[in-house]
């Protein structure tokens, strides 16, 4: 009897959960409880992290999983390690549904950088208003380039005080269009975007705004997993679920 596993969090993941939920497979959501209000799901959800591979390889033994879906944020990197670890150890099959990851386009004004250290570095000069769309982990090593006014965009509002002398924020959920981003843009007065590259079309509007206005993006690469098995849609996940039970 198949049971799978969605390890969520992402717009895929979601749609993916609408998808098993109306085939009637058996399957739980996972969130990581990053957010602090995660999207309703059509399927029984957990919320938290698991502790480790020990933890998730107990709790797919448990709960007697038989395929698990990483649809985590291509930024989850840990997670999707952990993923790898525990499905071997378990015997159980694992898969990526992740969103290809963003390319520079004519017009583009890219500074690829490898790490959030490396983008802290990048922004090293006169004051400016920075665009800083990495979500609330990170916030902190931006402490290190004190001269700019950053400007955040945020799921859910600060409850505690933000690491970052000055600082707004913007309270909003994706998926982003062009014209809201361009009027983000052009309102906050923004003069660099620093962002990750996590692909897919909910966030992409940004550097097409960007690209619009001849605005410098500094683009946090993805960072190095082991191999695995990756696909870009829900068709191609039930296609590898048919060929596994």
């Amino acid at each position: 009897m198949i049971k799978i596993l969605i390890l969520g969090g992402t717009t895929e993941a979601s749609a993916l959960a609408s998808a098993v939920a109306k085939r009637g497979l058996p399957a739980i959501f996972s969130y990581a409880g990053r957010v602090a209000t995660p999207k309703p799901q059509p399927l029984p959800t957990r919320i938290g992290g698991f502790g480790g591979v020990s933890g998730l390889t107990a709790f797919v033994a448990q709960e007697r999983i038989t395929h698990i879906v990483d649809a985590t944020h291509p930024f989850a990197a840990q997670m999707s390690a952990n993923v790898l670890a525990a499905a071997a150890q378990c015997g159980v099959k694992a898969i990526a549904l992740t969103r290809p990851a963003w390319r520079p386009v004519d017009g583009d004004q890219w500074q690829s950088v490898a790490s959030i250290d490396e983008a802290v570095s990048a922004l090293a000069g006169p004051p400016q208003r920075v665009l800083l769309a990495i979500g609330r982990m990170h916030l902190a090593a931006f402490a290190g380039q004190p001269q700019h006014h950053y400007v955040l965009r945020l799921v859910d509002r600060p409850t505690s005080p933000l690491p970052l002398a000055d600082v707004s924020t913007v309270i909003d959920r994706g998926p982003f269009t062009l014209e809201g981003d361009l009027a983000l843009l052009e309102n906050q007065r923004i003069q660099r975007i620093v962002c990750k590259n996590s692909g897919g079309d909910g966030a992409a509007s940004k550097l097409t705004a960007a690209r619009r206005l001849g605005l410098p993006v500094v683009m946090i690469e993805r960072p190095a997993l082991p191999p695995r098995h990756e696909v870009h849609c829900i068709d191609d996940v039930f296609s590898w679920l048919g060929d596994h039970y």
